[in-house]
């Protein structure tokens, strides 16, 4: 302990043991030891005791949507990653849509990297992006270190993105499979979109009938189909529909290798409380009926759902428009996450373990990212400490988004992040933040 530098106290420390009181002490950026509560502060080290607050690792947020560069009005990496910090994320993975140019080849990645290097408040990496016509870059991709490979199945609201038919689907997962790569997939089928009432106009029940969970269903049928084929490593994006999770199950006890997110969203908003016209609550797939959100939550826990993520797809306030036909599909929810989750966790009777379980330590897994997740000797000494029985009701102009449009609006919810901390370094408290000091990551293995 005496190469320690920093030195954090809490009567509550969230450890993969358990939480306890605990000393957590760190040199260098890197977690040291996790010490008994009472254990001497070495000379030289500076203490910081949170008293009662709890000590958390950092949130992992591997579903965020920057559009940096291209549609920056819509969200940058300023901003973003600035409302990840006052939310208790420390880590997020960029998607490759909606910036401009997309990160489908490496060239473009190269790009996004230039923009993200000196904005990034937190650690940020990246994905690619699997289009019909770019198999031959997905290997240069993977070796320039991006996490794995998006792809469509359904047409992704961007010209500049198309999604994959299933031969395509098949060619860009025997491509990925063969190098060990991971493809997350946003799983709607087209044909049973087409085939639903597309009514248009200002009504939530129109859209939710827009949007059928039978075409969340057969696309992951399909995709575990592929995956079960070819013996490749899938995850599917932000599940919305209870009735998937028999397929997920039954394909996981056959030994497919597929994973599952679900986002806040789901988990705490229901259709019954969307009000006619407010798009704010758009996104596909949809927010779904509180019955099927009971079947989310079942899912959770006992496992066949992994973890829980932003998908924070924002936009320019006029393109939510009240048609929820044309108005553009996204939730921001970069710094409302972890207290929309535990608000509704504490309600059902789970634990901030659970809740750090589903947004750090599985996020970071998914990843590969072993350096975050857990408070934990050698692990990055990334920290968010939380207040979990203290209340705010949500205001919008209090939001770090580029764009201050939320779902949460008037909410009260339990959860007040007092300060977030990056390998070490205290990045953001009580609302005041340090110059960015994020870093960019890559793949390692």
């Amino acid at each position: 302990m005496s190469d320690a530098e920093l030195v954090l106290r809490s009567t509550r420390v969230v450890t993969p043991e358990g939480t306890r009181a605990a000393t957590v002490t760190v040199s260098a950026g890197t977690i040291t030891a996790v010490l008994p509560y009472d254990a001497e502060v070495p000379a030289g080290a500076r203490l910081e005791d949170v008293g009662d607050h709890i000590l958390l690792p950092g949130l992992v947020d591997t579903h965020v949507h920057v559009n940096d560069p291209g549609r920056t009005e819509w969200e940058g990496f300023w901003t973003a990653t600035r409302a990840a910090a006052a939310g208790g994320i420390t880590t997020l993975v960029d998607m490759p849509l909606n910036s401009l140019p997309p990160t489908t080849t490496v060239d473009h990645l190269r790009i996004k990297q230039a923009v993200a290097r000196d904005k990034a408040h937190i650690d940020v990496g990246f994905w690619g992006g699997a289009l019909p016509d770019n198999v031959k870059d997905l290997r240069p991709l993977h070796d320039a270190g991006v996490f794995g490979f998006k792809a469509f199945l359904s047409p992704s609201g961007v010209d500049e993105f198309p999604h994959l038919d299933q031969d395509r689907l098949a060619r860009s997962l025997a491509e990925i499979a063969g190098f060990g790569g991971l493809l997350i997939v946003h799983a709607e089928d087209p044909h049973h979109l087409a085939a639903a009432p597309q009514h248009g106009g200002p009504k939530y029940a129109d859209f939710l009938a827009s949007r059928p969970r039978d075409a969340e269903d057969t696309a992951i049928a399909n995709l575990i189909a592929q995956a079960r084929r070819l013996d490749a490593r899938v995850h599917v994006l932000h599940l919305s529909s209870g009735d998937a999770l028999p397929l997920i199950r039954a394909a996981r006890a056959e030994g497919v290798r597929v994973t599952v997110e679900t986002c806040p969203h789901y988990l705490t908003l229901t259709a019954e409380e969307v009000p006619d016209g407010a798009s704010e609550f758009k996104c596909c797939p949809p927010i779904r009926e509180a019955a099927n959100q009971d079947l989310l939550w079942a899912a959770l826990a006992d496992g066949t759902i992994d973890c829980v993520v932003t998908d924070h797809s924002p936009s320019t306030a006029d393109l939510k428009t009240d048609d929820f036909a044309t108005a553009w599909g996204g939730i921001s929810g970069l710094q409302l996450s972890l207290p929309a989750v535990w608000t509704e966790a504490r309600r059902r009777g789970h634990t901030l373990e659970d809740v750090v379980r589903w947004m750090s330590t599985r996020t970071a897994g998914l990843v590969g990212l072993d350096r975050k997740g857990a408070i934990e000797a050698g692990r990055d000494a990334d920290f968010a400490v939380l207040a979990p029985d203290e209340t705010f009701t949500v205001d919008p102009a209090g939001l770090q988004h580029r764009n201050r449009v939320t779902a949460y609006a008037g909410r009260t919810l339990y959860g007040v992040v007092k300060s977030t901390w990056l390998r070490g370094e205290r990045i953001v408290a009580d609302g005041v933040f340090t110059e960015p000091k994020g870093t960019l990551l890559s793949r390692t293995h």
